[in-house]
């Protein structure tokens, strides 16, 4: 069976394959101070909790965003499995025509999320992962990665928010019913909310309209991901296993 792990900033995705398909998946917190070993209990307690052994993994590939835990995750596979894991980067077999400046500056979180919605969707995409960041990445009738944009999370622009308005308070993301607020809380959260939603509805706007075609398919995911695209209609289809399939794919492309 093959182990992909999608590792943000924020949280860490992992998922494990039989053939082609998803048995199961988990979301844990990136942590970089955590030791292989660590990370061994942790990913041992999941995979006990729903019976699996960690004897069925024979493969790993791993796509991360946070080198400084690349370390640790390793050398955990090389303890835990025997495995060197396959890591996403520069001389990895991908399949992608990368229209960047400079290929290599691309986060292993697009082209994953790039090789999967091609594979499951064709082509001309856009795709928004709905992360610490938000990325949204565009993809040419050919099939070409043509780049993209990157804004600050959901969370992100609510914490910071927090953190510089000396008195305005932490909020919880719930959606307000109406956008005319009449208390603080109420007023951030619809702010946040609701501009977000604005902001996904003017950037695939304006990236259809570079692609020269209205009717490009959108993909969202990441965690947010159905929070946003219930707040908007620009969204075709949430998918939460875009960056697991594109591992898988990438790994099956390098085997």
């Amino acid at each position: 069976m093959l182990l992909v792990l999608d590792v943000g900033n924020t949280n860490m995705v992992l998922g494990v394959y039989h053939d082609k398909k998803l048995i199961r998946d988990w979301r844990i917190n990136t942590d970089l101070n955590k030791t292989s070993d660590e990370y061994g209990v942790i990913i041992k307690s999941l995979f006990d909790a729903s019976e699996l052994s960690l004897g069925v993994v024979t493969d790993v590939i791993i796509s991360s965003v946070v080198p400084a835990v690349m370390h640790s995750l390793e050398n955990f596979c090389r303890k835990y499995f025997n495995i060197t894991p396959l890591i996403v980067g520069p001389g990895i077999k991908t399949g992608l025509n990368i229209k960047y400046y400079d290929p290599k500056m691309v986060g292993a979180d697009r082209i994953i999320n790039a090789v999967a919605g091609i594979s499951k969707y064709g082509s001309p995409l856009i795709l928004i992962d709905f992360g610490t960041a938000t990325t949204y990445c565009a993809i040419s009738e050919k099939g070409e990665y043509l780049g993209g944009a990157i804004s600050p999370g959901v969370k992100i622009s609510s914490e910071a928010l927090f953190q510089k308005a000396s008195k305005l308070p932490r909020v919880e993301l719930i959606k307000p019913e109406t956008i005319i607020c009449k208390d603080t809380v109420s007023s951030i959260q619809a702010g946040v909310i609701y501009g977000y939603a604005g902001q996904v509805e003017k950037i695939v706007k304006m990236m259809k309209n570079e692609l020269g075609n209205e009717d490009t398919f959108v993909v969202a995911t990441g965690g947010l991901a159905n929070f946003i695209a219930s707040e908007t209609n620009v969204i075709n289809v949430v998918d939460p296993y875009l960056s697991l399939d594109g591992l898988r794919l990438i790994h099956e492309k390098n085997k």
